[in-house]
């Protein structure tokens, strides 16, 4: 017989050393557990969750990856349960199925969209990612748009990502998060990144030069939006961009082996980011690698103007 879950269970549980830095004050940043459990292959994930939380620490703030453990949702994890996310036969975790996996006792690596609600609902308004999901091509017929747009339009968090994958429907998703009230800003850009590449073909709509500068937004937007996200944009750096005739390619064989395959929904990106490594001998594993930790920086710099 499943054990009962207890209701207190049902709130995201910090770590301690989380539960510390928001008691005091501290800069505390979510990180998210799917690219983890689903987005890089064994054993690189673990260095990979190693690495991320330390460039967090390098910056001044505490790191916070976020995961539904025995059916618990935490907010900052030990060695010991990273290890658990990084071994595999971890749920994909979006908002719709955080209340299925409480309620199931299972565990679960969090999305974007997941990790935002966790993060806001502990306390946390800083969170670091990769890249969001957003509008699909064919989503006229296919209706497929990520959660993450819409988590955004309803969770206090500041997510710094690179924009988002290539795979996706660039100009839709931007026109989405307007359509939320989801600010978007370019951090040292005029041109919203697309995850390997450092431009997607499309503006953004504002743009911030330092930390400082997008945390006096955030307290702004936090004050006269409330409960509303926003998104700081930072492209790859020169020097770890995928060099843009092998993305076309890869890009263009991707998409033929989703039709192909007839992958939908959240299985998506994780074929494509395979198909990406792959195909690019593990220099699309190298970028991806690069800009998460890059944003990790970044958000522990945001995060430490903010209370400053």
């Amino acid at each position: 017989m499943m054990a009962h879950v207890s209701r207190s269970a049902l709130r995201p549980v910090p770590s301690p050393e989380v539960r510390d830095a928001l008691a005091t004050g501290g800069a505390v940043v979510a990180l998210e557990s799917t690219i983890l459990a689903h987005g890089l292959p064994a054993p690189r994930n673990r260095s990979a969750a190693s690495e991320l939380e330390e460039r967090v620490r390098a910056h001044g703030a505490v790191p916070a990856t976020v995961a539904v453990l025995d059916g618990v949702p935490r907010v900052g994890l030990s060695a010991a349960e990273l290890d658990r996310v990084c071994g595999g036969g971890l749920d994909k975790l979006s908002v719709r199925d955080l209340g299925v996996a409480v309620g199931l006792g299972r565990d679960g690596a969090t999305t974007v969209a997941a990790t935002a609600a966790l993060a806001a609902a502990a306390g946390v308004a800083l969170f670091a990612t990769g890249g969001l999901g957003g509008v699909h091509r064919g989503a006229r017929e296919s209706w497929d748009v990520s959660a993450d747009l819409a988590a955004l339009a309803r969770t206090g968090v500041f997510v710094v990502c690179s924009g988002v994958k290539s795979i996706l429907d660039v100009a839709a998703t931007l026109e989405v998060l307007e359509t939320q009230s989801v600010p978007v800003l370019g951090y040292r850009t005029d041109a919203f990144p697309g995850f390997y590449r450092r431009d997607s073909g499309q503006p953004v709509p504002w743009r911030v030069d330092s930390p400082a500068q997008a945390a006096d937004v955030w307290r702004a937007h936090r004050d006269l939006s409330p409960g509303v996200g926003a998104v700081l944009a930072q492209p790859v750096a020169v020097d770890d961009e995928l060099d843009a005739g092998l993305h076309d390619r890869l890009l263009t064989g991707g998409l033929a082996l989703l039709a192909e395959r007839g992958i939908t929904g959240k299985d998506v990106t994780p074929a494509l980011l395979e198909h990406f490594h792959a195909g690019s001998d593990g220099a699309s594993l190298r970028t991806n690698l690069a800009l998460v930790l890059a944003n990790a920086g970044l958000a522990a710099e945001v995060a430490r103007a903010l209370v400053a």
